[in-house]
């Protein structure tokens, strides 16, 4: 496994590469936990899950929106989950930024990490420190800023992703590559055919 940390305006966020899902159990404080995640993630890996409150919620972009994070709202206030608690994102980037948003503002802020199970997550929605949903048809239309405490990317997962996930997480690695690191770009262009 390979730690790295990333500092953003909001703070910094590690990212746990290598890390295996089951172990996410050891990265979350004492504090009660409660788990947000789609019904895919949770038919996968759910036995991977530590023991916590999970809210599972529908798949696809259509559900990224205030609708949603109102449904888990009522769910958190039901619980009686107070700031104390810690929130984790099990899933794609839909899960991320649907978790960030709802910890970001849930109670003023409740810390929250992510353990990102598509490829595009574990390079991009994950570990930027931007958490938004969309609104009234505009795409990220409402959102925060703010970083996760962790990140966990386990390459076993990302196994059960479909050609065209890989393809969307591979495309953006090659353009993080072309705009800042002509290294990794090169290195890109030799091996990944």
């Amino acid at each position: 496994m390979k730690t790295l940390e990333i500092r953003g305006s909001t703070g910094k966020t590690t990212l746990l590469v290598g890390e295996k899902l089951e172990n996410l159990g050891a990265y979350l404080p004492p504090s009660e936990t409660v788990i947000i995640t789609d019904e895919n993630v949770r038919r996968l890996y759910g036995d991977q899950f530590p023991e916590a409150r999970v809210i599972e919620i529908g798949m696809g972009e259509g559900i990224k929106n205030l609708e949603t994070v109102q449904n888990i709202f009522r769910k958190l206030v039901d619980h009686e989950i107070d700031r104390t608690a810690f929130i984790v994102g099990i899933g794609g980037g839909i899960v991320c930024d649907i978790t960030g948003f709802v910890a970001s503002t849930y109670l003023r802020g409740v810390r929250f990490g992510f353990a990102a199970t598509t490829l595009l997550a574990q390079v991009d929605a994950s570990a930027g420190g931007k958490n938004g949903v969309n609104f009234s048809g505009y795409k990220n239309m409402v959102g925060v800023f703010n970083q996760p405490a962790f990140v966990i990317c386990d390459p076993e997962v990302l196994k059960t992703l479909s050609d065209r996930d890989r393809g969307c997480g591979l495309a953006e690695i090659v353009k993080h590559a072309a705009i800042a690191d002509d290294r990794l770009f090169a290195y890109l262009e030799e091996n990944v055919g």
